[in-house]
């Protein structure tokens, strides 16, 4: 099995060892810190990339793990920061600390490809293991609806 992948459209040679974590990968060798270490054990969702548009936990993930696959980081969500959960964050002054928004957004992301359309009930089960320290799931779940509602409204 070949040692690439791509990441954020770019194909990408992986010159370490297999057991690194995706997390580590990321932030120590390419310099995407927008994904965040939080607990280490995958439980509150600051590290969540999307592999294969999957929301999955880069510190729990090897990096060979991703060989022959593609993953988005929150860097590679949107170029220029105009994703509609990008810009739903921002009207709905989601970030406080700001600790754990790239990995709440690539959740939510994920649960928009899946259901343009989703319920309270359906937000909170996709946003479930996401933690928030500062308490704003209120205006994340706001912020998802909006950000669905721009979605819908897209050929």
């Amino acid at each position: 099995m070949s040692n690439t992948f791509e990441l954020n459209g770019v194909q990408r040679e992986v010159e370490v060892d297999g057991s690194m974590p995706l997390l580590w990968y990321l932030r120590e060798v390419v310099n995407a810190t927008g994904t965040k270490f939080g607990c280490g054990m995958g439980l509150c969702g600051a590290c969540t990339v999307h592999i294969d548009g999957q929301a999955t936990r880069s510190c729990l993930t090897p990096i060979s793990a991703v060989f022959g696959r593609t993953v988005t980081t929150i860097e590679g969500l949107s170029e220029h920061g105009d994703h509609p959960l990008q810009k739903a964050w921002l009207e709905h002054r989601v970030p406080q600390c700001g600790y754990c928004q790239a990995g709440q957004i690539m959740s939510a992301a994920t649960l928009l490809d899946a259901n343009p359309d989703p319920s309270d009930a359906e937000i909170d089960a996709a946003m479930q293991g996401n933690i928030c320290r500062c308490g704003t799931y209120n205006r994340i779940k706001a912020a998802i609806k909006t950000a669905a509602a721009d979605v819908k409204v897209k050929p």
